[in-house]
C-alpha cells in the first residue's frame, strides 16, 4: 500500500513538471492558486426481490459512499479529483478521477492523468442512480490513464483521448489488474492497453436542444501468458435531446474484443471487473438504449425540483447460445440545492447487478432467467 502511494505521489509530480515545462510563462504570472475542495455523503435502501431474507425482513439501509472532490486552478492550469470511499464490499477506497488539465483558450483544452474516455453521451448515458447497461461493459462514464484534448465550438464538437491503460495499481511485470475501481475495465489475464478515442458532436443552428454524435475506439489487449496483443473497438452512434422540461438521451453501440489467450482459454467472453469483484462479459455484442425524463419545478420546504424518469436497455450477444440482457429503470430524482433522492424500480434480465447468476450474466447467460427487481432508495447531501 506504502509503495503504491508513493508511486501515485510520483506520477502526479511528473504530471505536473510536464506542465511547467510546456506553460512556464502562464504559470509565473500568478501568485496563488485557488483550490475548492467538495464531496458528498451518501446512504442507501434497497429491497430485492431474489433475496429472501431480505423481503422477510423488509429491506435493508445503510452506507453507501462517502467522497472527496478537490478542485484548483492557476493562470488557465487547473485539478480536478474525485476521491470515493465504499464499504469493503464494494471494493473500498479508490480514485474515481483525477487530472491536470489546460485551458488552451475559451473552446479548447487538454487533461492528462485519470481522465474520462470519450464516448457516447455525455456526462451519462441516462438519467437514473444505476446508469445504463453500456457503464458495465465499461462504455459509459469510464475512466482511464491517458491524455484528451477537447474542442467545443457552436456548431461541432471534437473530443480526441489516448489512454496507455487503465487505472494502473499495481505495477508489476506479470500481475493482472485490481477489481478495486469505479468504473468497468478488463481484468484477469489481459489487460487493456494504447487505445484511442476519438467523438463528434453536431449542435444544428436551428435546433440548440438537439445533439447527434458519433463515437470510435480502437485499442490494444495485452495477454499476460501468451505475451501477445490482442484488440478492441467499439462505435456507437448517439443523440441527446434536452430542454428546460424534457431530456432524451438513445444510442446504438456495438463492441469487439479478440483476446489472444493461452491454448485452452474461451475467447468469447472477457472478464471485467469494479467494485472490488470480476464478472464474465460477452466479447462481441451490441447494446441499444433510449432515456426519457421529464423535469418539474415544485414549491416546497424541503425539494424544489422532481424529475420522472424511464431508461431501458438491451444487450444482444453475438454467440450462439449466449442469452440476452436486459435493464430497465422507471425511478424520480427529488432535489433541493445540496441534497438529492434518487426512488429507482430497477429491473433485469440476465443481470449480474439485478439478481441471476453474478459471475456470468452478461456472458452466456442462463436460458431460464426470470426478471428480476429491486427497489432502491438513494438519498445523499453534496457540498
Amino acid at each position: 500500500m506504502i509503495s503504491e502511494r508513493i508511486l501515485s505521489r510520483s506520477f502526479v509530480i511528473f504530471l505536473l513538471t510536464g506542465i511547467f515545462i510546456l506553460f512556464p510563462n502562464s504559470i509565473s504570472a500568478q501568485e496563488e492558486p485557488e483550490v475548492n475542495i467538495g464531496g458528498a455523503l451518501r446512504f442507501n435502501y434497497n429491497l430485492s426481490s431474489w433475496k429472501e431474507g431480505q423481503k422477510d425482513r423488509g429491506g435493508d439501509f445503510g452506507y453507501d459512499l462517502f467522497r472527496l472532490n478537490v478542485d484548483g486552478s492557476y493562470e488557465g492550469i487547473y485539478v480536478k479529483a474525485e476521491y470515493r470511499f465504499y464499504s469493503e464490499d464494494f471494493g473500498g477506497d479508490f480514485l474515481k478521477e483525477g487530472v491536470v488539465g489546460y485551458n488552451i483558450d475559451e473552446k479548447r483544452n487538454i487533461e492528462v492523468g485519470l481522465a474520462k474516455v470519450p464516448f457516447g453521451n455525455e456526462r451519462y448515458n441516462s438519467h437514473n442512480f444505476f446508469l445504463n447497461l453500456p457503464y458495465y461493459v465499461g462504455l459509459e462514464d469510464d475512466y482511464d490513464m491517458g491524455m484528451t484534448y477537447t474542442y467545443t465550438g457552436e456548431k461541432f464538437e471534437y473530443h480526441l483521448g489516448f489512454f496507455k491503460n487503465s487505472e494502473e495499481l499495481r505495477f508489476g511485470s506479470e500481475t493482472e489488474n485490481s477489481t478495486r475501481r469505479y468504473s468497468y475495465d478488463v481484468v484477469g489475464r489481459n489487460k487493456e492497453t494504447n487505445q484511442f478515442n476519438g467523438k463528434i458532436l453536431y449542435k444544428p443552428e436551428s435546433f440548440k436542444q438537439h445533439k447527434i454524435g458519433a463515437s470510435a475506439k480502437y485499442g490494444q489487449l495485452y495477454n499476460l501468458d501468451t505475451k501477445d496483443n490482442g484488440d478492441r473497438y467499439a462505435f456507437a452512434l448517439h443523440y441527446d435531446y434536452q430542454t428546460e422540461d424534457w431530456i432524451v438521451k438513445a444510442q446504438a453501440l456495438t463492441a469487439g474484443f479478440n483476446p489472444k489467450n493461452a491454448p485452452g482459454e474461451p475467447r468469447d467472453i472477457i472478464l471485467m471487473g469494479a467494485y472490488g469483484v470480476p464478472y464474465e462479459v460477452a466479447a462481441d455484442f451490441e447494446i441499444y438504449n433510449i432515456g426519457i425524463s421529464r423535469i418539474f419545478d415544485i414549491d416546497t420546504k424541503v425539494f424544489k425540483h422532481i424529475e420522472l424518469y424511464n431508461d431501458f436497455g438491451y444487450m444482444n450477444k453475438r454467440k450462439d447460445g449466449f442469452e440476452d440482457s436486459f435493464m430497465n429503470v422507471f425511478g424520480v430524482l427529488f432535489s433541493s440545492g445540496p441534497i438529492f433522492c434518487f426512488i429507482d424500480y430497477a429491473s433485469g434480465y440476465n443481470h449480474s447487478w439485478l439478481g441471476g447468476n453474478f459471475v456470468d450474466d452478461f456472458a452466456v447467460g442462463n436460458p431460464d432467467a426470470k426478471w428480476e427487481a429491486r427497489f432502491n432508495i438513494n438519498i445523499g447531501y453534496y457540498f
